[in-house]
């Protein structure tokens, strides 16, 4: 496999590839959820009523030799596409193509699994070994595995322990018969200290269900929990924007507010968490390093980033925050937080969805929130250039939260508006997905109009809900310059998608205005009937 290129370095792999091709493989990049984000991108683009994914294409453009420079001498090879694609990508792409291979063209399928048994990750050969089971061909399933035997080893012992603390895990193939007895000697000595343990007066009692599992196992449960239920609400918020806001905007207001509150108190939040959560141990021997690299940072932008920020992928989200409170990540300059923003930005593999959206808080909310002028030209590049590889983080912990909050003023709107128009067009339909399901209020007007004047593709259905809360609106906006200019926007902008219905509701929103753009709202709405 290639090596995955340095951030700035060039450009990405599928540069070259259809405007949905890239951002599927970008999708698939974004960190140990890149398959689910692959899966929402696809429900998209369906959902824009236009041509299917064309897979054909696709995995055609995969198998695709092309020329790339590699090695000390540099020189110059013809490799596939998918073998130049980075290690995590290739990775969540073969888990995509499982999720959906009964809508893959099978006699392009099969030369992308060959290639991939090509590529020195085993893991990359066991994904397309399976894919190739799912199909029938060239595969063996009798008694294989694509796992290795020291990886088969290690999770039937890791089934084993788990067992002991009351998940009763089994693994559902046998074990190889040349290794029995060495698991009967490791099986036989855990039970002779478990019976032990049982024998001790000072055990604590069984529970009904049977013995109580050991502490560090109900730590583990109560960990995945917590996981699991950042990641359930993770996955609802982003699959909402990725099908486009639909439902009604009014419905989500309370959870917005709910979350609005909770963002701005991140900080004392994070405090109040030392005492149920811990950091690694690697962590912890590593915080004073991270603390002495923060305060001499900001000498220079070059260079990878420091080995001790990869500790940040052995974190959970939880974690990650106690340690942004550790590190006072909020205090940084602002050169010292463009510098660690590079750092986090060339990070490989990307950071998960759940701990970029902790980072994007501790970061920029608090800063952003506090602005009393003008942001600084350092702060906007920082927050420009990590909206553009983790939108959705920013668009989840920073969008709403600044736009809901008591004391946003004239900086913190003047900094979104800026944002909005430094999206690629990829990424503004999730920001806009965003705004649709915030109640309005004057600042959302200017940051909409800012968004839209940038003619946002969108679906009909997007627009037809971004159209009836527009109508809303202006019943309560008749004195609103802001919002006068966003209708304005809107009638010359997106003249053409704008149906009879829409407009009779946008006369009815007018007829009251009372501001002196009332003239050229009433042109702009005869001109649509024209």
């Amino acid at each position: 496999m290639a090596t995955p290129r340095a951030e700035g370095a060039g450009p990405a792999p599928w540069a070259h590839l259809e405007a949905p091709a890239r951002l599927l493989l970008q999708a698939l990049q974004a960190g140990p959820e890149g398959t689910r984000g692959g899966l929402g991108v696809l429900r998209t683009l369906g959902n824009r009523g236009g041509e299917p994914f064309g897979w054909e294409r696709f995995l055609e453009a995969l198998c695709r030799e092309e020329p790339i420079v590699e090695g000390p001498d540099c020189r110059l090879e013809l490799k596939p596409l998918l073998l130049q694609l980075p290690r995590l990508c290739q990775r969540n792409l073969m888990s995509l193509l499982m999720a959906v291979r009964p809508s893959l063209p099978e006699n392009r399928l099969l030369p992308v699994l060959q290639i991939a048994q090509q590529d020195p990750d085993p893991w990359l050969r066991a994904l397309g070994e399976l894919l190739q089971r799912d199909l029938g061909v060239g595969v063996s399933t009798e008694g294989a595995s694509p796992l290795s035997k020291r990886c088969q080893r290690q999770l039937r012992g890791l089934c084993m322990r788990l067992g002991q603390g009351g998940r009763k895990l089994k693994l559902l193939q046998n074990p190889d018969p040349k290794e029995k007895e060495v698991e009967k000697e490791e099986e036989h000595e855990d039970s002779q200290k478990l019976g032990k343990r049982r024998k001790d007066p000072e055990e604590e009692p069984a529970s009904p269900e049977g013995e109580r599992a050991p502490k560090r196992f109900r730590c583990l449960e109560m960990e995945e929990e917590e996981d699991h239920e950042e990641e359930k609400t993770e996955r609802e918020s982003l699959e909402t924007l990725a099908d486009g806001g639909g439902a009604s905007p009014i419905k989500n207001q309370t959870v917005v507010r709910t979350e609005t509150n909770e963002a701005g108190q991140n900080l004392a939040d994070a405090k109040g968490l030392v005492e149920n959560v811990e950091l690694p141990k690697a962590v912890q021997d590593q915080l004073p390093g991270l603390q002495q690299l923060l305060k001499t940072s900001g000498e220079g932008l070059e260079g990878t980033p420091p080995v001790e920020l990869q500790l940040l992928h052995e974190c959970s989200p939880s974690q990650v925050d106690l340690l942004c409170a550790h590190l006072q990540l909020p205090q940084l300059s602002d050169t010292g937080l463009l510098q660690l923003c590079f750092w986090l930005l060339a990070l490989s593999p990307d950071l998960s969805f759940s701990n970029a959206t902790v980072l994007t808080r501790s970061l920029f909310l608090g800063r952003i929130l506090s602005l009393t002028s003008s942001a600084s030209r350092l702060l906007m590049t920082a927050l420009t250039s990590f909206c553009a590889k983790y939108t959705y983080p920013v668009c989840r912990a920073l969008l709403g939260p600044v736009l809901q909050a008591p004391g946003t003023g004239p900086a913190q709107t003047e900094l979104l508006c800026c944002l909005m128009k430094a999206l690629e067009p990829d990424t503004q339909v999730l920001m806009l997905g965003q705004m649709l399901e915030l109640p309005w209020k004057e600042e959302t007007f200017l940051v909409l109009q800012s968004l839209l004047e940038q003619q946002v593709e969108m679906t009909p259905e997007k627009f037809s809900v971004l159209m009836e809360k527009l109508c809303e609106e202006g019943l309560a906006a008749t004195t609103s310059v802001a919002y006068a200019k966003l209708m304005l926007t809107v009638m010359t902008k997106y003249q053409a998608s704008i149906t009879e219905i829409q407009r009779l509701s946008l006369a009815k929103a007018l007829e009251l205005n009372t501001t002196f753009l009332r003239k050229s709202l009433q042109a702009a709405l005869r001109h649509l009937t024209s």
